[in-house]
């Protein structure tokens, strides 16, 4: 019985760990090289201030204190004097066949007189969605009112590319927070899973 245990436990942490282990780095933005402005700074293209992070074509807004983050206290306006685009700077590695889901929490710049604003999401350089956030009437800098979104992807094994970028040539663009790419367990994992339990649920009966 007690090898069943540790079997089973052993099963559980290896399955429960990678299934909620976070592939991207610094998801949340907080950490970096930020020296301007306490309400924002604007980081041009090739900019790598934000670790784990680089900076794609145009400008994006990293911002501090302007309005309220998802997920502690920085977050992204992707739009910073014009539409800009931001990548995981290291990529993430997939195993062929994986199901991946990549979550973010998406709102928009409530400046600029309101309206709709979209963010595109990129995988391996290519565009697999767009996400839209109407301002109007729907967030304040004091509450954003942020939106969770998922993605769902099988992995092709080898490194992949993540990026994320605005649709609004403007100043006021989307706003991101709280990136999180995490391996989905398959259904078959839980099965063996339980019927492990049911096993030792058994041997306790019997024991008894």
């Amino acid at each position: 019985m007690t090898t069943l245990k540790t079997c089973i436990a052993a099963a559980l942490v290896a399955v429960a760990l990678p299934a909620h282990a976070n592939l991207i780095t610094n998801g949340s933005f907080e950490n970096g090289n930020y020296n301007a402005d306490p309400n924002f700074m604007t980081l041009g293209a090739g900019a790598t201030n934000i670790t784990g992070w680089t900076v794609g074509s145009g400008s994006i807004d990293w911002i501090s204190t302007y309005w309220l983050a998802s997920n502690g206290r920085f977050s992204l306006d992707l739009s910073g004097n014009g539409m800009g685009s931001i990548a995981a700077s290291t990529g993430f590695n997939t195993v062929a066949g994986q199901t991946y889901e990549v979550l973010f929490d998406l709102s928009g710049n409530p400046d600029g007189g309101g309206g709709v604003r979209l963010l595109t999401l990129g995988l391996n350089n290519s565009t697999v969605g767009t996400y839209s956030f109407n301002t109007i009437g729907n967030n304040t800098r004091s509450n954003m009112n942020w939106q969770t979104y998922s993605y769902i992807f099988t992995g092709s094994g080898g490194l992949t590319t993540l990026t994320f970028g605005s649709g609004n040539n403007s100043a006021y663009g989307p706003a991101l927070d709280n990136v999180r790419v995490t391996a989905v367990p398959e259904p078959a994992t839980f099965g063996l899973l339980a019927l492990g339990l049911a096993g030792l649920g058994a041997l306790r009966r019997r024991r008894k």
